[in-house]
């Protein structure tokens, strides 16, 4: 087992090391037999270095070299040359190692699939051989982007005095929002713990307790349904300030995004961030984390067809209702099966149906033309720039949902028709703002937080607590990248009276207040300064820096859409005996 420790990584030998001898560990990954010269291609995490050798003066090497195989792990010795056929895609490709020696350190069976970046296979064998797919180069660059990510916010918080504390992984079970995971403890039988979703109430007391800039990066655990932008524990980084306003968040996640896009990418951004409401991202891009780097805003056109003959756009405006459109430019030659597969896509959001008008060879072309006068149609065309070749979707529906769906649609045409291809080098960043404070759950009838209970109400809305909670908005924030939102936060509630006051609008008796958070009521009492902050993404954020929409492409050891690790086979069934200890016994 003993071996020759490595002089140099596969990735650094260039040119000016001509002639030196060197010693390389690493994997192969190609062995060629061309008959007068044996290539082997070693591979480790810095890159791939050719090694040569020379059947003619070292036979005992090429006789040793039919053993190699890939993924075989070896020592290699050598001396640096200058290749004759040079390869500019590898930063190595000027050079290659003539062998005079090596060995093999460990063999290895035959891999599931090649190790290679342009790798078609399934990711379930991937993820379940997620020893070897990591291997892959594609992917170490994203876990390098990603380490490099986290010394960067250790930097700046540490220059912008901000303390890192570390809160407690087993907490108190508060259900509000997604599912907690919930350990049990063996100790306090028939007691559970639960993993926390979000350092959120631990941070803000630290901020009561005189700690006034906190900084962690930290794991937190959702039980919920999962997608391809989420997991059921993701590490985001979590931040808390006193003493401030909304406008000393935005300055700091900004330098920070500008520190991190300059270091990581050597790319300058512009800050400060454009910044809109909800309503106005709603009403202009149908989405509160719009995608801005295109342009095909939505158009409401509510007031030009509110007395028009089409009934579904009148009786939908008369019911309290809007109706809004987008302009898919150039895309009047799309077919009719195609604008059925939109309709279709469209009712997936909700959508009754899916109105269009084409502007094709001069003419219009649309279903419900006949239901429009001149005027209708002239200021319709008018008001969204529509001009020959272009192709008018239009939805009629609530507020919510029309530009909802709108938002859906714009983003599905631009897939379509690859306007995000020619965008995808491009970060467009946005601060959304002014989120409404509460929304009604029609299942559960009764208000909700639109972000979490301890966001405070603008100062200027406070009295429609009372009478209309419904428009009552919130001092809270998103941070919006490329059309994926990669934090959030708020200025949270710091008098106990208020806090109170919402925790009765969600529905919670005092009793039950008292129960769940009355740890944080009472800290409250005892002189909370203003504060607040934000929790950033960093899965998210490592995957927009990496131009990847999966995120199991940057977590280590991920799980599946449906809570697996295939690797270990996590979770798993237990032994009774574990069972009992706990005081747990399972429903059939």
């Amino acid at each position: 087992m003993t071996f020759q420790k490595r002089t140099h990584n596969c990735g650094e030998l260039r040119i000016e090391n001509e002639n030196q001898e060197v010693i390389l560990n690493g994997w192969v990954a190609v062995v060629r037999d061309m008959g007068g010269l044996i290539f082997i291609d070693l591979r480790d995490r810095y890159g791939i270095t050719q090694l040569v050798i020379e059947p003619n003066n070292y036979p005992n090497l090429a006789e040793k070299s039919k053993e190699l195989k890939s993924e075989y792990v070896i020592w290699a010795k050598g001396t640096v040359r200058k290749r004759e056929n040079p390869n500019p895609r590898i930063p190595t490709g000027l050079i290659e190692i003539l062998l005079n020696d090596f060995s093999i350190i460990n063999r290895s069976e035959l891999p599931p699939f090649e190790i290679k970046d342009d790798l078609e296979t399934s990711e379930e064998l991937r993820l379940k051989y997620r020893y070897l797919d990591l291997r892959r180069h594609s992917l170490q660059k994203n876990f390098l982007i990603r380490h490099k990510l986290y010394q960067v916010v250790h930097s700046f918080f540490d220059s912008q005095s901000f303390i890192e504390v570390e809160t407690p992984v087993l907490m108190k079970s508060t259900p509000e929002g997604a599912r907690d995971f919930l350990v049990p403890s063996r100790i306090n039988k028939g007691r559970f713990y639960a993993l926390p979703q979000s350092p959120q109430i631990f941070k803000q007391i630290l901020m009561i307790s005189g700690f006034d800039r906190y900084v962690q990066i930290v794991k937190c655990f959702r039980d919920e349904d999962l997608r391809s932008d989420r997991q059921p524990e993701f590490t985001q980084i979590d931040v808390e300030m006193s003493f401030i306003d909304r406008e000393d968040i935005f300055k700091l996640v900004e330098g920070l995004f500008k520190r991190v896009w300059k270091d990581i990418l050597d790319i300058e951004i512009s800050i400060p961030f454009p910044r809109l409401s909800y309503n106005e991202t709603m009403t202009r891009f149908g989405s509160d984390k719009p995608d801005t780097r295109f342009q095909m805003e939505i158009v409401t056109i509510t007031d030009i067809v509110k007395n028009s003959n089409f009934k579904v756009f009148s009786d939908t405006i008369s019911s309290g209702g809007v109706v809004g459109l987008i302009n898919a430019k150039g895309c009047s030659d799309f077919s009719r099966k195609k604008l059925d597969e939109l309709a279709e896509f469209a009712k997936k959001y909700g959508a009754k149906g899916l109105a269009w008008i084409k502007l094709q060879d001069g003419e219009i072309n649309s279903p419900i033309a006949k239901f429009l006068d001149k005027s209708e149609l002239d200021s319709i065309i008018s008001s969204s720039n529509a001009e020959n070749g272009d192709l008018l979707l239009i939805i009629s529906d609530s507020w919510l949902k029309c530009y909802t769906i709108l938002g859906a649609l714009r983003n599905e045409i631009a897939k379509q028709t690859g306007i995000l291809e020619n965008v995808s080098d491009k970060f467009a960043f946005l601060w959304v703002t002014d989120f409404p404070l509460l929304e009604f759950d029609e299942e559960e009838q009764r208000y909700v937080s639109m972000h979490h209970p301890f966001t405070s109400p603008m100062d200027e809305d406070l009295e429609l607590l009372e009478k209309e909670p419904e428009k009552t908005r919130a001092k809270a924030y998103d941070i919006v990248v490329n059309g994926a939102e990669v934090g959030g936060g708020s200025i949270r509630i710091h008098d106990g009276t208020v806090q109170s006051k919402i925790f009765s609008l969600l529905g919670m008796s005092q009793t039950e207040a008292e129960s769940k958070f009355g740890f944080l009521l009472d800290a409250l009492k005892f002189g909370a300064p203003p504060h607040g902050g934000i929790a950033l993404g960093l899965d998210r954020i490592v995957m927009t820096l990496c131009g990847t929409e999966n995120i199991r492409d940057v977590i280590a050891f991920p799980k599946t859409t449906s809570g697996l690790s295939l690797m270990d086979g996590a979770p798993t069934f237990v032994e009774e005996k574990q069972l009992k200890e706990l005081g747990i016994k399972l429903i059939e």
